[in-house]
């Protein structure tokens, strides 16, 4: 079994403790130690080079070796063809325009599977919320005019306690429905990958098994940057008074940039379980070696990713909240005259329409994105570009015997 890591798709075996020197180089005799060379018996077909030759009567220069592998722009290439695309994505190292594009091309062709994905899950996270936020959030009391600031203090307090109280219920079950998205979403564009799609009952059979684990380890990320705020907040907190008040700030934004930069080295997480069927410990130590080296790269796709994503959700939202105030007939009326105006179902429904478009939209692009990175690390690191060529059935890429 040779040291790179192979494509795993949801059934395969997971690798272990690998890291970038199982990448394929140029073979020698054997390693330093006089063994055989660790790497697989499969590799690119050899460079198909021909001799220098005489130039021809009226030619300028001889004809240039032509190459059987690679792509434009890798090192050593002389007029080599554009890298393989059986799928979304060119199979070699990929930029961030390509990254985005792959997660857009995978909802443009497979929009039938992706949509009724994203649809159904971000419709059952609406409908949650607009009952919860109808039914379950309990309308604030009416505060005093001539109420003290701390008093205004302790009502908006008390009010955003309320609120979160009632949105409980609707914030589990938002959880497991992202949770099931992000899942069969990861599934569907590993497949896409390789140009095969894939049904959503398949991507629900391929990502069942995984799914208690990705729980774990969806609860576990925020669960680990809460403890870390409230360790890096403690001494201010304990100390009391301007300096503790201080002192907490200070410690807040040391542990906000630590969580951040944990956030990154963990967000390959994901895909490393579902992909390759690690373990939650497994999965997020596979991620860390990923991410090494390249923290500020996936950091900066990932906050443009996030900043396109926002961008598209005010573009949607806005003018869905504007007709459901419109709607409500007196609602505009009561947000000039600074009252707080008691929106309706006709409100609630035209807003969750709009939550559900741009959910509908947003879940396939954020979780292509991740997925994406994974697979790039991967073709960078590992050469996982030989084993998704073996996987999608190119020519000249068979399987060791």
């Amino acid at each position: 079994m040779n040291d790179t890591p192979g494509w795993t798709s949801p059934g395969s075996a997971p690798s272990d403790g690998q890291d970038g020197s199982g990448v394929p180089r140029p073979a020698t005799p054997g390693d330093a130690n006089g063994s055989a060379p660790q790497w697989s018996k499969d590799q690119p077909p050899a460079g198909q080079w021909s001799a220098p030759s005489a130039p021809v009567p009226g030619q300028s220069t001889p004809p240039q070796p032509t190459a059987g592998w690679g792509g434009p722009g890798r090192p050593g290439g002389w007029g080599k063809p554009p890298a393989a695309k059986p799928g979304v994505i060119p199979l070699r190292p990929l930029g961030v325009g390509e990254i985005l594009d792959g997660a857009v091309t995978t909802l443009r062709t497979y929009w039938r599977t992706v949509l009724t994905i994203s649809v159904t899950v971000a419709v059952i996270s609406q409908v949650a919320e607009l009952l919860a936020q109808r039914y379950l959030v309990p309308a604030p009391p009416k505060l005093n005019p001539d109420a003290t600031p701390a008093e205004k203090l302790d009502h908006a307090m008390d009010s955003m306690q309320s609120s979160l109280i009632g949105l409980g219920p609707a914030f589990l079950i938002m959880l497991m429905a992202t949770l099931v998205s992000a899942a069969l979403l990861t599934v569907v564009i590993s497949r896409a990958v390789l140009g095969r799609p894939v049904s959503v009952g398949a991507a629900w059979q391929e990502a069942r098994p995984r799914l208690l684990q990705l729980l774990g380890l969806t609860l576990l990320l925020p669960l680990m940057s809460a403890a870390i705020m409230f360790v890096c907040m403690l001494p201010g907190l304990l100390l009391g008074g301007s300096g503790g008040a201080a002192l907490a700030g200070i410690g807040g934004l040391g542990g906000f940039v630590l969580v951040i930069w944990l956030m990154i080295r963990f967000s390959l997480a994901s895909p490393a379980l579902m992909l390759e069927r690690q373990g939650i410990v497994q999965s997020m130590k596979r991620s860390a070696k990923l991410v090494q080296g390249s923290w500020w790269r996936i950091f900066g796709i990932t906050l443009l990713t996030q900043l396109l994503i926002f961008l598209v959700a005010m573009i949607i939202a806005i003018p869905f909240a504007t007709i459901g105030i419109a709607a409500e007939g007196d609602g505009f009326s009561g947000i000039l005259s600074g009252s707080d105006p008691d929106f309706g179902w006709t409100f609630l429904i035209i807003t969750g329409i709009g939550g559900v478009i741009t959910s509908a939209i947003t879940y396939p692009i954020s979780a292509g994105v991740t997925v994406l990175l994974y697979v790039d690390q991967r073709i960078r690191r590992e050469a996982l570009d030989l084993e998704l060529a073996r996987a999608a059935g190119l020519p000249g890429y068979t399987s060791g015997s």
